[in-house]
């Protein structure tokens, strides 16, 4: 199955459209601007999105806390040929509920690619720019995440989490030539809503990530492989893939995602000090095993030692759900460690 057919499962909504290629829309007005709205230089940049419109909506998260409570700390994807849309392809609908308990609601406007109906595009348009008139953050994945900040007469300005050409930083009307002859896009709005309670927000992410290593196959697609099943298929492709492109950026981003985890429960410790002692354990457990996958993304690194590697910090990464697990039951019971 080709990616942007795996990309067009995980969306599952009903296809919005556009203008024949080439034309182009007047907006109702312009330009408008967010003001205050930025993603910051994440690798990550689903969690650079969120934290931008967290920021924008002054809910003072801090980064670790974005990753954690919204479960994408505890998050590891890998396609069996260790694709670099590993970070991109699994079941972001499974983690809206975590992101509502961060005070973030996404309403999915749909997916396109060349082959969607080019004469519905006005109307997923529209409904951006609409959004952003009433001053709501919106934003598209293709490739990346992106937020969209605002819009002048001829397209929307789409921020770039880097300091470099790509993603680009600009979607005409109509046309949306910046995307290419191959895309594969979403496009979010984000709106605020009223942030869940701190002990409700920490118990569910803890929950996601427990699931997420005992039930893999729930939050995966063909192909790829969640949890366990994301270290099991990094192993039999580091002979063929381990050099690749996509097992460094895999490495790059799932270790970004578990020194994360670790500042989470370093802040859990600090919130709730029944538990610091236990969240201070996997506080350190999660920083080591963000160092293994940074090792593990080299692309020189022998095969047979990043194999090796791999599977003792499949190993460390099941015992730290244990020890997520048991916290979380301490603080449901209110005893602690």
């Amino acid at each position: 199955m080709k990616r942007r057919e795996l990309v067009k499962l995980a969306a599952g909504s009903a296809l919005l459209g556009g203008l024949p290629l080439g034309s182009t829309v007047a907006a109702k007005k312009g330009p408008v601007n967010i003001e205050g709205l930025a993603m910051p230089p994440l690798n990550t940049t689903f969690m650079g999105v969120l934290k931008g419109a967290s920021d924008y909506y002054k809910f003072n998260s801090s980064t670790p806390m974005i990753f954690g409570a919204s479960g994408h700390a505890f998050l590891i994807n890998i396609h069996k040929r260790l694709d670099p849309s590993g970070p991109y392809v699994w079941r972001r609908d499974l983690a809206d509920p975590l992101v509502e308990n961060i005070g973030l609601r996404m309403t999915d406007l749909g997916f396109y690619s060349p082959q969607s109906s080019e004469k519905d595009r006005p109307g997923v348009e529209g409904k951006l720019r609409d959004a952003l008139d009433k001053g709501f953050p919106c934003f598209l994945i293709n490739l990346e995440n992106q937020l969209i900040t605002g819009y002048d007469n001829t397209g929307f300005f789409t921020d770039q989490p880097w300091e470099r050409n790509f993603p680009p930083a600009r979607l005409s009307f109509g046309s949306w030539q910046e995307l290419g002859d191959q895309f594969h896009v979403n496009f979010y709005i984000l709106e605020k809503v009223t942030p869940s309670d701190r002990l409700t927000t920490t118990l569910d992410s803890l929950a996601y990530a427990v699931d997420l290593h005992e039930n893999p196959s729930t939050h995966s697609h063909q192909q790829y492989g969640v949890g366990p099943d994301a270290y099991a298929q990094w192993i039999d492709a580091a002979a063929d893939y381990g050099a690749s492109h996509g097992n460094w950026w895999n490495g790059t981003v799932w270790s970004e995602c578990r020194t994360m985890a670790s500042g989470y429960f370093a802040e859990i410790g600090k919130e709730y000090s029944r538990v610091s002692r236990q969240a201070s354990q996997l506080e350190k457990a999660y920083a080591e095993i963000a160092t293994d996958l940074q090792t593990a993304s080299s692309r020189e690194m022998d095969s047979g030692e990043k194999v090796k590697l791999l599977g003792a910090t499949a190993e460390r990464e099941a015992a730290a759900i244990k020890m997520v697990a048991d916290l979380a039951n301490s603080l449901r019971t209110g005893q602690g460690v």
